[in-house]
Order: C-alpha cells, then structure tokens, then sequence
C-alpha cells in the first residue's frame, strides 16, 4: 500500500536543492553575493569617513589600521602555523623606528646628536618592513627549532633585548624621550599637517590624518589580500599541516623548520609594516609605547577574533583598539570610571580596558574557542522555509499498515 502522510503532520520543508545539486550552488552563489554586498558598503562607509568624523575618529580609525595589520601578520604565525610568539612588540618596534631612522635627516650636535640616512619616505618605509623581516630572518634558526611555551618564552627575550636597545641607542631612536617622525611623502604628495598645498575634497580641508587614512587603508587592503591568498594557497596548507600534525606533515615532505622560520618572518613583516603606520600616526616614537604589554594586546585580538581566521584577526585587532579609546572618550559619562588626569577613587580606563580583554579571552576560551570568527560561521544557515525547525524537529511519516510509524516501531516488528 502507498506510504501517505498523517494529517497531524506538516508536508516536507522546501529545501531549495535540487538532486543535481544546483540549489546547493546557488545557495553558495546567493552567499558569496551577501558577502561582497556587505565588503562593498563596510568599504564604501570606510571611504567617506574623513567627510563626517572629526580627527578623534580618524585617529582611532589609524590606530586600529595599525592593529589590523599587526593583528593578521600574527595570526599567520600563532592561528595558521600554531607558533606562540611574544615579541611581536619587538619587531613593531623595529618597523617604527627603522623607518624614523631610514627616512629623518642626521640632526643636534655632541650627545644630542641623531643619525639618520635621509632616504625617500616612501623608500624608508619599505626597507623598515624588509628590515623587520631581516630581523625576523636572524631569529629564524631559533623559531624553527622551537615550538610553544619555550618559543614563547625565547621571544619574551626580544621584548626586553629590544627595550634596552631603545633606550641606550640614542644616536638612533633618542632614548627614553624617543625621536620625532618624518612625514611621509609619495611623489611629492605630503601626509603632513603642515604640508602648504592646502587641499580640499567637496570642501572639507584633508590634512595629515585624513590623508594617512587612506594610505592606512591600501595598507590593509595589501595586508588583507596577501594573507588570504597565503592561507588558501600550497604555503597556507602547509602551515596548517604543520600545525595538526608534525609528524604527518613531515611524512608528507613539508620541511618543518623552513616552514616555521619563513612564518616568523613574514609575520615580522606585518609586524613591521604595523609600526610603521604607527609611527606616522603618533608623530613620535617612545620606547614605552612597544613594551610587553603591546604584545599581550596582540594576543588578546587574535584569541578574541579566531585563530587561523584572518577576518577574525581584522575583528579582534578592531576590537581591542576601540576599547581603550572610546572608554577614555566617554569616561565622565560611564560609572566606576576615572577621566585620566582627573582625581578620583575610579577605575582608569587603560585598567577597565584591561579587564574586559580577559572577561573577552575567558569567554572566547569557554564558549567560543573558534572566536568571533568562528561565532559568524555558526550561524544557522536556512537553505529553506523551516529549515531549521526541520533539523531540530526530524520530519515523522507514517504509513497506513503502520499506524504507530516507523521511528515508534522496534527491529522485531519490521522482521518479516
């Protein structure tokens, strides 16, 4: 006898696939057009910013750029290939001041003088990267034996080998009261304040910051870009294979430690590239400004954005940046908060800021170990009307000479 549905159930949802598994197509067609329609207004908003905010924004806006860079370069090294790296302040450190060095005139006189090679901006900026990987490339024997907490731990060691440097090398970084960053200058086109050009867009005058932001955003573009085709590339699948498994990677042919010492020093370069857009952003750099807390802060934006995900390195870096900013933004407006340099019993918002990175951390660790990334991609995805009632709520049929229905019957009945 034909199988018919009871009247107590509902018909079958549409699932939208056909057998030939054209609907699966278009459903993956349908989201790849959701998500170039949600890059293309994230980029148009990004690109009339400087029209409407005021420099507080642009500002903060660099400083994420920054971090995003920074955020993606170790991601690659911690998320991608599972190497835990510490130093990555040293080698921000190395991008900012090598490119201060590289691009600023010899200055002062006696003790106080300054060395500098007076290069292009545009040239120095691009040898303070190379030089962040040169530095990443003398470390690399180390990084590719090492693994781990001890890796960890020998980069610890660059953080404070690199803060000494910085204040005993003052020929080259100035010493504890740092040094003044070079405007950077493309083709003659200044990123200055104080550059006599006087340009303006639709009316709004475009001085230093608004002019940075867009050079901050092709930096990201560039960084974005790059690390999503090394990750979907033979290089990419190579780190992740080192990362799961040493012993099958190494069974497949992947060389281990070469592996492990390019990821350090492309990370070096991201890194690099991070402190030099820093660097342009503060006008000066200090040595407090790369010490072991910048590194934690690293930590703290790709743990919260998603190991190995490079879009969740772009959300965590977003989000560990505008914490502390928007807290001493609105700090008279928010209980139990003190305004910096202002008197009172309150929590200051570097140290709120601070609290709610491990409240982010503890609950990224318990709830969301894949991070905000991996919380987008949990999202039920409807591929149908009811769906997901349908997944949770398994569709029963029963048949005429079955009345109790096929889940409610045992093995023994449907023995013929």
């Amino acid at each position: 006898m034909s199988d018919t549905l009871s009247p107590d159930v509902s018909p079958p949802p549409t699932t939208g696939a056909s057998p030939d598994g054209s609907g699966g197509a278009a459903g993956r067609r349908s989201q790849a057009a959701s998500r170039a329609g949600t890059v293309a207004v994230a980029v148009l908003l990004l690109l009339v910013l400087p029209f409407y905010v005021s420099s507080f924004w642009l500002q903060t806006g660099l400083f994420a750029m920054a971090a995003v860079i920074g955020a993606i370069g170790l991601n690659l090294l911690s998320g991608t290939t599972g190497q835990l790296s510490l130093g990555h302040a040293f080698f921000l450190a190395v991008g900012a001041y090598g490119y201060v060095w590289l691009a600023a005139d010899p200055s002062g006189t006696g003790s106080a003088h300054l060395y500098g090679l007076g290069l292009p901006p545009l040239l120095a900026l691009v040898l303070a990267v190379v030089l962040a990987g040169v530095a990443g490339g003398l470390f690399s024997p180390i990084s590719g034996r090492l693994r781990g907490m001890y890796l960890g731990i020998a980069t610890l060691a660059l953080v404070f080998l690199g803060h000494h440097m910085m204040l005993n090398a003052r020929d080259i970084t100035g010493g504890f009261n740092g040094r003044s960053v070079p405007a950077l200058e493309i083709f003659g086109f200044s990123f200055s304040d104080t550059s006599p050009d006087g340009l303006a867009v639709l009316g709004v005058p475009f001085g230093g910051l608004e002019r940075l932001w867009y050079f901050g955003l092709v930096l990201v573009a560039v960084a974005w870009l790059a690390a999503r085709n090394l990750v979907r590339g033979r290089p990419g699948r190579a780190l992740a294979a080192v990362r799961d498994s040493e012993v099958a990677a190494a069974v497949m042919g992947v060389p281990l430690s070469r592996y492990r010492a390019s990821a350090f020093i492309v990370s070096s370069m991201y890194a690099g590239a991070a402190g030099a857009l820093l660097a342009l952003v503060f006008k000066r750099v200090v040595p407090d400004h790369f010490g072991l807390l910048l590194s934690i802060d690293y930590l703290a934006m790709i743990v919260i954005g998603g190991l190995g995900s490079v879009g969740g390195a772009v959300a965590g870096a977003v989000f560990v940046t505008l914490i502390p900013h928007l807290l001493t933004k609105y700090a008279d407006h928010l209980p139990l908060l003190t305004a910096p340099g202002t008197a009172g019993s309150g929590v200051t918002p570097g140290d709120a800021a601070r609290y709610l990175y491990g409240a982010a951390i503890v609950l990224v660790l318990v709830f969301a170990p894949g991070g905000l990334a991996g919380l987008a991609h949990r999202r039920p995805r409807r591929t149908g009307d009811g769906a997901r009632r349908n997944r949770r709520f398994p569709l029963r049929t029963r048949t005429t000479s079955d009345p109790q229905g096929v889940e409610g019957a045992t093995p023994k009945e449907h023995t013929p």
